[in-house]
C-alpha cells in the first residue's frame, strides 16, 4: 500500500506539473492550443475520478502536501467534466471538517463549481474578466459579505486578491 501512495503522490504532482506547463495554452487564440489544454484536463479529471473511487479525497494525511494541492488543482480545472468537480467538492468538504484538507481550497472549488454550474459564488475566488483595468467577479451571493467570507477560510481580502492579477 506504501508504495501505491507513493505512486500515486508522483502522479498527482507529475499531472499538476503538466497542467501548470500547458495552462498558458487555455486562453491562446490558436483552437489548436486550446483544444491541447481541454484534452489535458480532461484526462486529469478522469483519472481524478478514479482516484477519488480507490482512495477517497487525496488528503495531505494519505499522499502529501504537494500531492493533495496537486488533487485540489486537477479538481479547479476539471471545468468541462461538473461531475468531477462536484464529486471532489463533497469529498473535500468531509475532508476540510475532519481537518484534513484546505478550507481556503475549499473555497476556490467552491466557487468555480458554482460558476460552472452558472450559479453566483460566496467567496469571489473566480474572476469573470477586467473592466477599466481592474478585475472583476462573476456575481456573488453575498457581494458585501464577500471579505468577510473570505477571512473564515484564510483567504485575503479580495482588493488584495485581485491585485496580483492587475494590469500595470
Amino acid at each position: 500500500m506504501a508504495h501505491d501512495v507513493a505512486a500515486l503522490a508522483a502522479e498527482l504532482a507529475d499531472m499538476a506539473a503538466a497542467d501548470h506547463e500547458s495552462s498558458i495554452r487555455a486562453n491562446r487564440s490558436d483552437p489548436a492550443e486550446q483544444l491541447e489544454w481541454r484534452r489535458l484536463t480532461a484526462r486529469h479529471g478522469d483519472r481524478l475520478g478514479e482516484i477519488m473511487d480507490e482512495y477517497g479525497w487525496p488528503t495531505a494525511q494519505l499522499v502529501g502536501e504537494e500531492a493533495a494541492r496537486a488533487a485540489w488543482l486537477i479538481a479547479q480545472h476539471a471545468d468541462r467534466q461538473l461531475d468531477v468537480q462536484r464529486r471532489a467538492l463533497q469529498l473535500m468538504q468531509q475532508a476540510v471538517s475532519a481537518g484534513s484538507a484546505s478550507p481556503r481550497e475549499l473555497a476556490f472549488l467552491r466557487d468555480r463549481t458554482l460558476v460552472n454550474e452558472g450559479r453566483k459564488q460566496v467567496y469571489g475566488t473566480q474572476i469573470a474578466g477586467v473592466k477599466d483595468g481592474s478585475p472583476i467577479p462573476w456575481p456573488c451571493e453575498e457581494p458585501e459579505r464577500m471579505d468577510e467570507l473570505r477571512a473564515e477560510v484564510g483567504t485575503e481580502p479580495f482588493d488584495e486578491y485581485v491585485a496580483k492579477f492587475a494590469m500595470a
